[in-house]
């Protein structure tokens, strides 16, 4: 890989741009690549930003272990853990089976799933079967997923629906991404007049009674847009805050510039200081991800102020494997977010939400 900037870059242009789309491989596999890069450590980023926040321990919690009650409701469905396994992959015969093994386990454990962008099988009816996770899941939340920029290149209410149609979703997720797509090769940058966009989509998808949550892929939301989006009726908002997998570092590396990738790797807004922002918003739900790599990190989130907890990175490779490493997985990550529950002397989710926390700032921070 180069050890300079891009030639678009330093000659003022982005990756994205007209004038990188030169450099694009035609038939290089964008999804494929995203799944083996996911996995590389060199995307991670941060040593785990929950890592600063502590749960009041209770020495005395007055509960049995078994009283643990971890349920909750999300999109008008029951859940045995408050987890959602985030949108993923799709588009490619890998991403089939992976997003089978996903949705298989998802069921089993009774959480919430949400599948890749889909634009690749709006474009190709052949993709289509690669997202058809419905089938496998049929009484979990299940969460279509749409780039939001792409109302800017045609997309509107007919193509938001036929997404949420072709997986027979529970909602809609319009993912905001603009370091991602500026450094993407081939990436889509008319990111103005965008909200006016989504709120028609909201206005849509409303009469319908279908939910859109709006979420970020790995930067955070900010209370500034947060607010934004809720004044145009979105109730639902994904933090995909910074702390995790830095798609800067993937499309840098699809890109070839390490130092671009250096550069813009660890940008953003932390995933717990996101919850921190959004979790007053009146009539919103939050959904804390980025970065959460355990159950403590999901019992952290909920105390901030999160719904649920998500994580992807998590559950990739188990995925590669097959259904039972998911629901190990899965299991594991319960198990987790039930000894801090009993730790904090919380029987149930409301009772952890109520848990006293502090923030431990280190000498770096």
């Amino acid at each position: 890989m180069s050890e300079r900037l891009p030639e678009t870059v330093a000659a003022g242009g982005l990756p994205g741009s007209p004038e990188g789309a030169e450099r694009q491989t035609p038939d290089r596999d964008r999804k494929a690549e995203h799944l083996d890069l996911a996995l590389d450590p060199w995307v991670q980023v941060g040593a785990g930003a929950f890592d600063e926040y502590r749960l009041e321990h209770c020495a005395l919690p007055e509960i049995d272990a078994d009283e643990i009650d971890t349920r909750c409701d999300f999109l008008g469905r029951a859940l045995e853990l408050p987890l959602l396994i985030s949108c993923m992959t799709g588009g490619t015969e890998e991403a089939e089976a992976i997003n089978r093994h996903l949705a298989e386990a998802a069921q089993q454990a009774r959480i919430a799933l949400g599948v890749g962008s889909q634009r690749k099988a709006l474009e190709d009816a052949g993709q289509r079967a690669t997202f058809a996770v419905r089938r496998y899941a049929p009484d979990v939340p299940v969460l279509a997923n749409l780039g939001a920029v792409q109302l800017n290149y045609g997309y509107g209410p007919d193509e938001c629906r036929q997404a949420v149609e072709m997986v027979e979703a529970d909602a809609l997720v319009l993912h905001l991404n603009p370091l991602q797509e500026a450094i993407q090769p081939e990436g889509d940058l008319r990111f103005g007049r965008l909200l006016p966009r989504i709120a028609e989509v909201v206005e849509a998808l409303d009469r319908e009674a279908i939910p859109v949550v709006v979420k970020e892929v790995g930067n955070g939301l900010s209370r500034r847009v947060g607010e934004a989006l809720a004044a145009v009726g979105v109730k639902v908002l994904d933090t995909a805050g910074a702390g995790g997998t830095s798609w800067a570092r993937i499309e840098a590396s699809r890109a070839g510039d390490l130092p671009l990738g250096e550069l813009f790797g660890s940008w953003g807004i932390p995933t717990p200081e996101s919850i921190l922002q959004l979790r007053d918003l009146p009539g919103v739900e939050v959904i804390g991800s980025g970065g959460l790599r355990h159950g403590l990190d999901v019992a952290k989130a909920l105390a901030l102020g999160a719904r649920l907890g998500a994580m992807a990175y998590r559950f990739v490779a188990p995925a590669r494997a097959g259904t039972e490493a998911v629901v190990a997985k899965i299991e594991q990550t319960g198990g987790e977010l039930r000894i801090a529950m009993l730790c904090t002397g919380s029987r149930d989710l409301p009772a952890l939400a109520r848990v006293p926390w502090t923030r431990v700032r280190t000498a770096a921070t």
